[in-house]
């Protein structure tokens, strides 16, 4: 009779792959059942993932003929211990689904919510060029760079009072009556400019009776409104303009304005810690409001004896000081409107600075105040 052979045991590349195979019970006699533990089933899938990978041991520690055929795990498979989704297991549910990582979502979030800072730069840069070659070329061609930028402001700030608010203030006599007051401060001076603002009103009033009574006041209201804030503040821009200086005194107005804005940011970001106005605009500071005062201050101290003819430092001083204030708070203004309307910005036509309204609003208000006082230091 022959010899029975001995009983050559489990295969030992069969058994543990069969072994990690079995999802319904556990691996090892210390483990509880898959079922009695929250998460066990994703567990026991990562750890049978684990041992297919593993290469096999053979007789004497030597490596089963075809381990080969296993590959080994790359560097971000669960066996190797890096992070990984961790599944979601479902009753029911035969295969866990790994659910996708949120953080990627959560970034391009943060990054649209932002400023581009690469296009802010090139568009500053641009329509500085624009206002410097207009300028020092043909003087009348700012004026149609005013215009421009005027019937765009009233068209956003219209538009976004229809949207969020409904309010239908009438856009065709606004931005004929706006175009108007510009070329009548310009050429005949501010007494036109404020006939051109009263029949502009008047124009608003009239073009709305074409449209049903209700809420005829309301809609007037915000025209008459957007007549004021809008075009006929441009118009003293217009008027400093017409000066024989003219240019020189645009870009005095322009670099105080500029230099306001620049040192609040740069102090407040650096020893901002009182806030100016935290219910209307929380990232403005006093300690900004302070640095914004004296970088323009310096500025027109410089720019009123150098290149202003008949002024004086101490003037540019007082100038610069009140340009600051009244920059911060049509600033100010701005963000009271847009949080009313609840916007971030008034429009999208500059990329990494929202609308010609959202670079507007602290030029608006500054614009009467510098021309007054220009008049009253070197004359009109």
């Amino acid at each position: 009779m022959p010899p029975v052979p001995a009983d050559p045991g489990p295969d030992p590349v069969e058994g543990p792959a069969r072994e990690a195979g079995r999802l319904s019970g556990p691996l090892f006699r210390d483990e509880q059942p898959a079922a009695a533990v929250p998460g066990a089933a994703e567990t026991v899938v990562l750890r049978a993932i684990a041992d297919d990978a593993a290469p096999t041991p053979g007789p004497g520690g030597q490596p089963y003929p075809g381990a080969s055929a296993y590959p080994a795990p790359p560097q971000n498979h669960p066996a190797a211990g890096q992070p990984h989704p961790v599944p979601s297991f479902h009753p029911g549910q035969e295969t866990p689904v790994a659910q996708p990582d949120p953080q990627p979502q959560q970034q391009q979030r943060k990054q649209r919510g932002g400023r581009n800072l690469q296009a802010a730069i090139g568009v500053g840069v641009g329509l500085g060029a624009v206002i410097i070659a207009s300028l020092f070329v043909v003087k009348a061609l700012f004026l149609v760079v005013v215009m421009a930028a005027v019937s765009v402001g009233i068209w956003e700030l219209t538009s976004r009072l229809s949207e969020r608010k409904q309010i239908k203030a009438p856009l065709v006599p606004l931005v004929a009556g706006g175009i108007a007051m510009i070329a009548t401060g310009y050429w005949s001076g501010v007494q036109w400019a404020a006939a051109s603002l009263a029949l502009t009103g008047l124009a608003v009033m009239v073009w709305r009776m074409a449209e049903p009574p209700e809420n005829y006041l309301r809609d007037i209201t915000a025209g008459v409104f957007t007549a004021f804030y809008v075009p006929f503040l441009a118009t003293f821009v217009a008027m400093m303009l017409a000066a024989d200086d003219g240019a020189q005194r645009i870009v005095l107005f322009l670099i105080v304005t500029i230099c306001s804005d620049t040192g609040a940011y740069a102090v407040g970001y650096k020893f901002g810690k009182t806030k100016l106005a935290p219910t209307i605009s929380p990232g403005k500071t006093r300690e900004g409001l302070a640095g914004g005062i004296a970088l323009s201050m310096l500025a027109g101290a410089l720019l009123m004896q150098l290149i202003i003819d008949d002024g004086s430092w101490w003037q540019g001083l007082i100038l610069g000081g009140c340009a600051a204030v009244t920059a911060t708070l049509g600033d100010l203004g701005e963000s009271m409107i847009k949080r009313d309307l609840g916007i971030k910005d008034m429009g999208t036509l500059l990329p990494g600075h929202g609308g010609i309204m959202d670079r507007l609003d602290s030029l608006l208000p500054t614009a009467p105040v510098v021309w007054l006082l220009l008049a009253a230091f070197v004359g009109s």
